[in-house]
């Protein structure tokens, strides 16, 4: 246990909508109290639990040392704290705080009362929040020995505090805290807790509720709307003008595999990234930057989604058989191989490749790629070398504006040109120029595969009026030029793909895209 004193400068963000007193709703805060304010740390002055962030954080920056962790644990959980601490700081200045509670104790803090961070996380982190917010009078934490939970924290603050206190807490090992609290308040309260202060007879004095709802945190942590991607999968389908059932039940099937396997790396991804969202302007929203939703909780669903992926990819070779058995396979290999080698790049991707100048649009692009094929496997469609040739440049585009406009959007905010565009990333905001150039010229590529594919035996064979194809030239750099112009504006904030489903006028020339494929068979 330590107790130190900690005065700095106040946090980095003020919070909007939050009450603004500790025991009432008045605009003014209120006189302070007699008694101190004790403070606990984790899932209440801050949302997320900073031991598991530490965990993560030390995972990206020194997987090596998870090796160490069953001879930390054997020396008791206080040690195993202050070990990982000493190996991974976590950043205090960008930790999830519950922004109406940390607005109620700068108030009262100006008001002259005595408030104490008190918590179970190691003393080396918890005066690191100390000092950032700089509203303490002092820190009660684990120190190494003794583990500051429970019984320890009650022990110690009746030690400490034989006047009495009261307690903030949010878990069921508060209980016997809030208990004894002249004032007992709870922020974000587990269900256990409520049950317990229920049987009890406990009625907290104020609730501080700072999180997102568990529903719309999940749609966001499994990017249900990135499942648009996975249309790919259908693409070889529809180009070959294949109407089998056992084909079309295949893809579906196909791509709802091929969902859950993406929705599981993009939370790995996140997982993974957590630090280094927390330092942008939009990512920190996320989810599990957020604290709105457990690393525990996310880690469980990967190996659900993982299971139920792989399920779905066995079964899916006996679908095409049972409902087709005529059907000729003419696929790409199997379909069980491509979501393998996906999961393996995107894993390889978020652990590596992600911060490896050029690298890592070539792999964003190659996964592009990879759907298809899998689709190719999947429906036993094989996939024309005109579709490969043009998916690769397209994509490769598509990759190439992703990059730009992340480091476009983050230039606007930087006074230094030369300086490291996005945390966690090796591009500098000097390249911008460079990439444009690239990004552009693999788009305008893909349209010359495009254009040269008309004239093909290919294309006269599956289509009627195939002339007509040429129609969609015009169209297709019209659609490439805006979505580079709008990125080069410093427009595009989002990714390309969900542009090209959320954008009024996107959706209109993919109208016109369907009309003329449409004219031409």
């Amino acid at each position: 246990m330590s107790f130190e004193s900690a005065h700095s400068q106040p946090g980095h963000a003020d919070p909007k909508g939050a009450s603004s007193s500790l025991d009432s709703p008045s605009d003014h805060a209120s006189p302070p109290s007699n008694e101190p304010l004790c403070v606990d740390l984790d899932g209440t002055l801050v949302k997320s639990d900073t031991l598991l962030d530490t965990v993560l954080v030390l995972a990206r920056q020194s997987p090596r040392s998870l090796l160490q962790f069953p001879r930390w644990i054997v020396q008791g959980k206080a040690a195993f704290k202050r070990n990982i601490s000493l190996v991974a700081a976590l950043d205090a200045v960008h930790l999830p705080y519950n922004q109406p509670l940390l607005e109620v104790l700068r108030q009262q803090h100006a008001a002259g009362r005595k408030i104490y961070l008190a918590t179970g996380a190691d003393s080396l982190l918890a005066e690191r929040v100390a000092e950032h917010l700089g509203l303490f009078s002092g820190v009660l934490a684990s120190d190494g020995s003794l583990n500051l939970t429970g019984g320890n924290k009650l022990a110690a603050f009746q030690q400490r505090f034989p006047a009495g206190f009261s307690y903030i807490g949010n878990a069921r090992p508060d209980l016997a805290l809030l208990t004894h609290s002249v004032h007992p308040m709870v922020a974000n309260p587990q269900r256990g807790l409520r049950a317990g202060l229920r049987s009890a007879g406990v009625q907290p004095e104020r609730t501080f509720t700072d999180k997102a709802s568990p529903l719309k945190a999940w749609m966001r942590a499994i990017r249900l709307h990135q499942w648009a991607k996975n249309t790919l999968i259908f693409l070889p389908l529809l180009l070959a003008h294949v109407r089998a059932v056992g084909p079309v039940v295949a893809a579906f099937l196909a791509f709802l595999s091929f969902g859950l396997a993406a929705s599981a790396t993009y939370i790995f991804n996140d997982l993974l990234d957590l630090e280094a969202d927390r330092h942008h302007p939009r990512k920190r929203s996320r989810p599990f930057a957020a604290g709105d939703l457990s690393p525990i909780t996310g880690a469980a669903t990967i190996l659900l989604f993982l299971a139920l992926s792989l399920a779905l990819a066995l079964l899916l070779p006996r679908v095409l058989t049972a409902l087709s058995p005529q059907f000729p396979w003419n696929g790409q290999g199997s379909f069980i191989e491509w979501l393998v080698l996906y999961a393996i790049s995107t894993t390889v991707y978020s652990l590596r490749l992600k911060r490896m100048v050029l690298v890592d649009v070539m792999m964003l692009a190659c996964l592009y790629t990879i759907r298809i094929l899998a689709g190719s496997a999947a429906a036993g469609v094989k996939v024309s070398p005109w579709l490969a040739a043009f998916s690769i440049f397209f994509f490769l585009s598509l990759a190439f504006v992703k990059r730009f406009s992340e480091i476009e959007s983050m230039s606007l905010r930087s006074e230094a040109p030369g300086a490291l565009a996005v945390k966690g990333r090796n591009y500098r905001i000097s390249d911008l120029e460079q990439l444009r150039s690239f990004g552009t010229a693999s788009g305008y590529a893909s349209v010359v595969v495009f254009a040269l594919y008309i004239g093909t035996v290919v294309a006269q064979g599956l289509y009627s009026h195939y002339t007509r194809l040429w129609l969609l030239v015009p169209v297709l750099l019209l659609w490439l030029s805006r979505l580079w112009l709008k990125a080069s504006r410093g427009e595009l904030e989002e990714d390309p793909v969900v542009y090209a489903i959320t954008d009024r006028r996107s959706l209109q020339l993919g109208i016109v895209v369907l009309a003329i494929v449409l004219s031409a068979l």
